[in-house]
């Protein structure tokens, strides 16, 4: 299912060049078809704990999932990843 657009998206696994974690979460704000005809990717606005914007990165669609009532938010250091 294809989260719909401003909504809160959690990512699935880790991606360490882009200093992303599994659990972090971030807001969809598009979708972009791949160059090549891969999957289509998510353009992701990640935000600190206080609501400033950090940056927008661009994941496979299959990197992403929807928040659900039953999960709980945590924070993290921005440096955590190595």
């Amino acid at each position: 299912m294809k989260v719909e657009l401003y909504q809160e998206v959690m990512v699935t696994r880790d991606i360490p060049e882009q200093q992303i974690l599994a659990g972090d979460v971030a807001t969809v704000i598009d979708y972009v078809a791949h160059p090549e005809g891969g999957e289509e990717g998510a353009i992701l606005e990640r935000f600190n704990a206080v609501g400033e914007s950090i940056g927008v990165v661009v994941l496979p669609v299959s990197a992403i999932a929807p928040l659900h009532a039953g999960q709980i938010l945590t924070v993290r250091s921005l440096s955590s990843v190595s």
